[in-house]
Parts: C-alpha cells; structure tokens; sequence
C-alpha cells in the first residue's frame, strides 16, 4: 500500500509541474478573500458529521471547535418559505417524522428531480411542525455513535446557524464562514418556493450579502441555473458543484445535452467561471478510481480549473473504511478508521484549494503536518 502511495504522490508531483504557481490567487479566492490559515480551507460537511448527525447546530457547533473555516449547509424550504437544512425535503431518512401519529396523513408520494419518493416532504410542514420533529442518523450502519444522538437534536433554520456562525467566531476570535448550497433548486422553484430570493434576503437582513462581512458565505448548487441567479443577486463566492456521473437536473428539464464530465473540460471550466469563483467536485474527478477501488494516475483538473482562475474545493472526505480508496483502508471493517492522514496529504499536494470533509479535525491536521 505505502509503495502505491509514494507512486500516486510522485504522479501528483509530475502533475503540477506544469501548474502555474499561485502568484496571483484565482478569482474566487476563498470566502475571506485570501487563502485560509496554512494555504487551504477546511470545509465541515454538514458540520462534523462524523460525529453528530447531520445538519444539526450541535454538528455545527462541534466542527466550528474542531477547526473548520466553514461549515456547510443544505438548504431546502418550508411550506411557509423558511429555510431549514436538510439533505432532502423527504423528512423521514433524516427525522423522527414517521414516529408522530399526527403527521401520519401527510405521508405521500411525489416525483423530486426524476425520481419517485414516498414519505413527508418539507414544503407540506410549517416551520413550526418541522421544530416538533427531532433529527435522526441517516447512516446507523457506517456511524452507530451518531446514532446514540437520535431524538435530541431539532431541525435549524438557516438564521440559526447564521447565529451560530457569528457567537462561535467571536468565542473562538476569528471569523467561520457558512457554505449555503440550494438544494434540488429547480423542483422548489416548480411548486412556487423558489430558493434563491429567500436565500440572498436572509442573508441581506443579516449583512451577509458582501465578501468582507463577519460571516463569509460562500454559495452553491449542482444546478448552473440556480448559481446564475444567485450569481445575479449578490456579490458572494459562487460554487459549482460537480459530482462524478450524471448531469445537473436543470439540464435534466432544459434539455442541455451535458453532463458533469463536460463541465470540468478546460471549455466546459471556462464556461463555468462566467459565473462561479470555484468547482467543488467529487474527488474522484480528481484522481480516479479503477474497478478494484485503487487510485489511478491523477488527471490535470486541478491545473485546468486554476488556468481557468477557479479554485478547487474536493468532496467528500471521511475517515471510515468504506469511504476511502482501497489504497488507505486499513482491515476489513467498512466502519473502521483507515489511513484517512495519507488520503488528505495526497490531495493537499495535488494542489486543491478546499477540503469537504465529515471529520474537519482530521482535515486540519493534515493541513498542519502535510508531510507526516
């Protein structure tokens, strides 16, 4: 395994040979305007979940103490246009919502972005319902310890973790930023809670509209539509994530024949970069996978997306077994800890600029020793 890793960090190493330095900062830069401590930003996804289940204010509250520069946040709407964080509008794989008999009615059956669902979604709730509702461990099987947490923790709004975000930075002196991604932007926008105007008025009230506030926002989506109007509504950081298969569900329903893979081509990050300051994308566009879960040779994204004045966040990193390259896993467990330390110093060489991970204090401590 050590002799396969010293072979993908010499590739690395070839790879950015041709990379031009970081002298002037691509465009977007980071949420602060300038890179973050130790040159690269440590993302909490979902928070720590790792360690609390998702899109909680204590996940939250744990990464922002664990180190993270920014959390991230899916938002989806209420039926009275309240933003909430959830990594879907069906309740039921993230909430106790199927254990309260007087919710039972509501149980149905929609198409969301093309495929059908059965459960409760969050635009028939209140605002007011959703807070009667207690978040659950969506992966029991992976994070058994999480699921200890079940029933203890309610639903946040986005104004919540705002508040969060601005008490943690002045306990802890510096500034934590938010990551705020639409999530399923087109479907909402077809039942008439559109996302995007609800978003950037939150965070106008706040004074978060501007780089430079308290709280630094970055803004994101996998669907271009959705960053193009956010795009248009503030002067923030835009996101284009890009997973590694498949195709934004707005180009689903405007017929646009691309997929992920033509956004990160060098005229697909250009295209990109009419409107985003950054691609967030699955690290496997970054160094390949073969069908046995090794890692491949390392392709030339990072070095494009640079020449193409983007940053370069990578996603999503963990430190269990089943969510690492067969490379670093160590045992047959699924839910043991592998060599996660070796995953995060050979992405770190390879030049991304961001790091989304379940486990941020692992992220900063790569960050902090990157050649151990």
């Amino acid at each position: 395994m050590f002799r396969r890793a010293a072979t993908l960090l010499a590739a690395a190493t070839i790879v950015l040979s041709g990379a031009p330095a970081h002298a002037a900062a691509p465009a977007g830069g980071d949420a602060f305007g300038e890179r973050c401590r130790d040159g690269l930003t440590v993302i909490g996804h979902r928070g720590a979940w790792g360690y609390r289940p998702e899109h909680t204010l204590e996940s939250y509250r744990l990464g922002m103490r664990l180190g993270a520069d920014i959390v991230e946040q899916d938002l989806i709407s209420t039926r009275d246009g309240v933003l909430i964080a959830r990594n879907s509008n069906e309740l039921s794989s993230s909430t106790d919502v199927a254990t309260h008999p007087e919710y039972a009615a509501r149980r149905t059956t929609k198409v969301v972005d093309g495929a059908t669902l059965t459960g409760w979604f969050s635009e028939d709730f209140t605002l007011a319902e959703v807070k009667t509702l207690r978040a659950t461990e969506r992966m029991p099987d992976i994070r058994p310890g999480n699921a200890a947490y079940n029933g203890k923790f309610q639903v946040p709004t986005l104004q919540e973790i705002i508040d969060l975000a601005r008490a943690e930075g002045r306990r802890q002196h510096r500034r934590i930023g938010l990551y705020t991604e639409t999530k399923r932007p087109t479907y909402f926008r077809s039942i008439g809670l559109p996302l995007e105007d609800r978003l950037v008025a939150t965070l106008r009230r706040n004074g978060l509209d501007r780089r430079g506030a308290d709280v630094p926002v970055h803004l994101q989506s996998f669907e271009p539509s959705s960053l193009q109007r956010l795009d248009r509504l503030s002067d923030l950081p835009v996101v284009q994530l890009v997973d590694a298969v498949g195709k934004p569900y707005d180009f689903v329903v405007s017929g646009d024949p691309r997929t992920y893979a033509d956004l990160v081509t060098r005229d697909g990050l250009r295209w990109v970069r009419r409107y985003a300051d950054v691609v967030a994308v699955n690290k496997d566009l970054i160094v390949p996978r073969d069908p046995t879960g090794h890692l491949g040779r390392p392709t030339t994204l990072v070095r494009d997306a640079h020449r193409a004045r983007l940053d370069v966040h990578a996603w999503r990193f963990a430190n269990e077994n089943t969510y690492l390259p067969a490379d670093f896993r160590v045992g047959p467990s699924p839910t043991a800890w592998g060599d996660h330390a070796a995953e995060y110093r050979l992405f770190y060489r390879l030049g991304i600029d961001g790091v989304l991970t379940d486990f941020p204090d692992a992220a900063v401590a790569a960050r902090r020793h990157p050649s151990n």
